[in-house]
């Protein structure tokens, strides 16, 4: 702490010391760990009053390195069970390196630097970087600060080098220098508060293409804070830019598409923006040779974007400051992750461990830490994400400066639970979802099979079901009927529900007792057959024949119906319109529990051996006869574009 005493805020670590025992009112426990975070809260605005010129001479990653090493070990008891972790940790790895030597995901820039890793300067762990956050979110915002640390460190096992870190930090620095550079959209104004975020299309730059039907225009995309603009090349310049608004408070949708020659969709590396303004979507297509890296990465700003300002509308974000800030926080998590691809090329990050809207929107309960994020956007603060990108000359004024808002801490420990609470849940459901993996990688063949074997108890019990209606079991029919008819007659049809579900839970609870899951933990699906190849693949072509005419009668009967709804054969539509009236009159008269009883007997006595013996075969010829009768509705498939000419 000498250094942050003297050189930092010219006072004497005596006088700050003084200064923290004036506040402080807690005992022992945590003192050493306050007493680095007051003199950092001292030192910090003074840095960052000079970010440009600090981060380029690696003063600002320096100082704040130690300030995470000061807050991971602030006490000599603390440093030296660090340094056991940290020997412990040691010979983890040299079991784990020899396993990890197939692996080729590991990025050129961690191969380059893992020379200067090998040494024992002490490394920063994911606490004390998500505490960083909470004090200056340029390197880390503490929303996602755990999802970034860990794609930061995954190639140095999960602890972060300085090296690597001073790195990532002047990688920062540079993509904002390099976006500063940025040409303003051909024809374009950008607003006082709107930043370039990225630009392709341009000469140093891979293409992209516009597709509208069958024609396509190269061209150049920027994409800021606000909008997206599209620029056609010109013979000389670009044209006019077309803009697309992304913060207008409307149903707009962007969306992965493929794209291909004359708007065959055989590529997919495009998007689609979609918006009830826009006639038909605009497609934007970013080719490349094998993946769709580039297209991913697109979706993921613009998407964040979307969201931002959909955030912002949502919890009537009012204060322009507040505004503000919540922009500025967006801007450098967009350049987290323009630093991150840079730094590791050879496996890009995931976008939404650096995105704050996009991760919160695929993460449980992510709702509800927007709402404490709501609550948390502080301004005015010298370490804000807003003044630190006006320190680093991406100019934004504040009109009102009594409008500057500094939120307490009780406000950053909820949105900080919150986050933890959404993050546990996420590590369940991956771990849910990974159980998941083999079915998903089975071919249809074996997914068949695993179907018809989980199905086979309940064809057991259908069979089973089917015996009592039709009273191979009179006793057991005669039993279920009168319980039935006792229980529709007394209406007692919900307690009856609520009896059967509370019997469901004690029959789990049991399961859970006698510990069936953990006698059972796979289930075997036998597949014995005792077909040849080629009997296979006959049974499997008469299979698709029976789905087919199944949807083909299916097809029939709705547009039989429909012909019947229409009066396109009046003479049937008459009949079903008497019998629809008297069937009113009939349940307007008759008590419903009376007619349900009814039913129940007549379906009883229709599937006994007497209703079979009495049923009128011709009756049913006839009402076959009158349904064949029917003449249906024709139906013609025609293309999209045809349709469009005519």
């Amino acid at each position: 702490m000498h250094s942050i005493g003297d050189r930092e805020v010219d006072v004497s670590v005596d006088i700050l010391n003084q200064e923290f025992e004036r506040e402080w009112e807690g005992g022992i426990d945590g003192y050493s760990r306050k007493l680095v975070e007051f003199c950092c809260k001292r030192a910090l605005p003074v840095m960052c009053g000079s970010i440009d010129e600090t981060i380029s001479d690696a003063s600002f990653s320096r100082f704040t390195f130690d300030m995470m090493l000061a807050w991971e070990m602030p006490s000599s008891a603390d440093e030296e069970s660090h340094t056991e972790c940290v020997a412990k940790e040691e010979e983890e790895k040299k079991v784990a390196v020899v396993s990890d030597q197939p692996q080729d995901d590991v990025s050129l820039f961690y191969s380059d630097l893992m020379p200067l890793l090998i040494d024992r300067e002490p490394t920063i762990g994911e606490e004390a970087f998500v505490w960083l956050g909470t004090l200056v979110p340029l390197v880390v915002d503490t929303v996602n600060g755990r999802f970034t640390y860990e794609t930061l460190t995954a190639p140095t096992g999960n602890r972060l080098h300085f090296p690597a870190y001073d790195k990532f930090l002047k990688e920062m620095h540079r993509c904002i220098k390099h976006l500063q550079k940025q040409d303003t959209p051909t024809g374009a104004e950008l607003a006082d508060d709107e930043f370039i975020l990225h630009v392709e299309g341009t000469a140093s730059s891979q293409r992209v293409v516009r597709h509208i039907g069958g024609t396509s225009w190269a061209g150049r995309l920027t994409l800021t804070n606000y909008a997206l603009y599209f620029e056609a090349s010109g013979v000389v310049s670009y044209e006019h830019a077309v803009k697309l608004d992304l913060s207008n408070n409307i149903e707009q949708t962007v969306k992965p598409a493929a794209t291909g020659p004359w708007g065959a969709p055989l590529f997919d590396k495009a998007i689609v923006y979609e918006s009830c303004e826009l006639e038909e979507g605009i497609v934007l297509e970013f080719p490349e040779m094998t993946s769709s890296t580039r297209r991913d990465h697109w979706l993921a700003l613009v998407t964040e974007i979307m969201l931002l300002n959909k955030f912002i509308s949502k919890f009537n974000v009012e204060s322009e400051v507040q505004v503000w800030e919540m922009h500025a926080r967006t801007i450098l998590g967009i350049i987290r992750l323009h630093a991150a691809r840079e730094m590791l090329r050879m496996c890009p990050p995931e976008p939404k461990s650096f995105l704050i809207f996009a991760l919160l929107d695929e993460l449980p309960k992510g709702d509800y830490v927007l709402e404490e994020l709501s609550g948390s956007l502080k301004g005015g603060d010298p370490c804000s994400a807003s003044s630190i990108l006006r320190s680093l000359n991406v100019s934004k004024q504040i009109t009102d400066e009594s409008d500057q808002i500094v939120q307490p801490a009780e406000n950053l420990s909820s949105l900080e639970g919150a986050i933890h609470q959404s993050r546990e849940e996420a590590k369940e459901i991956d771990k849910a979802k990974a159980t998941t993996r083999g079915l998903k990688e089975e071919g249809i063949g074996e997914s068949a099979q695993v179907l018809m074997g989980l199905l086979k108890p309940v064809t057991v019990l259908v069979s089973s079901i089917r015996d009592i209606l039709t009273w191979e079991q009179p006793v057991t029919t005669a039993v279920l009927l009168v319980s039935t008819l006792i229980l529709i007659y007394k209406e007692w049809v919900g307690p009856a529900i609520s009896t059967f579900l509370l019997w469901l839970v004690g029959k789990m609870l049991w399961t859970r007792r006698t510990g069936v899951a953990k006698k059972s933990e796979k289930i075997v699906i036998r597949s014995a057959s005792d077909q040849t190849a080629m009997e296979s693949i006959v049974s499997a072509q008469q299979g698709l024949r029976t789905i087919h005419e199944i949807m083909r009668e299916t097809n029939v009967a709705l547009l039989k119906i429909w012909s019947i709804l229409v009066s396109k054969a009046p003479k049937h539509t008459n009949r079903v319109m008497i019998v629809m009236t008297g069937a009113a009159i009939v349940a307007a008269l008759i008590p419903f529990k009376f007619l349900l009883m009814g039913l129940v007997l007549y379906g009883a006595v229709a599937l006994s051996k007497l209703g079979k013996h009495t049923q009128s075969e011709q009756g049913n010829r006839r009402l076959r006869e009158w349904w064949d009768s029917i003449p249906v509705v024709p139906v013609e498939i025609m293309d999209k574009e045809s349709d469009k000419s005519e």
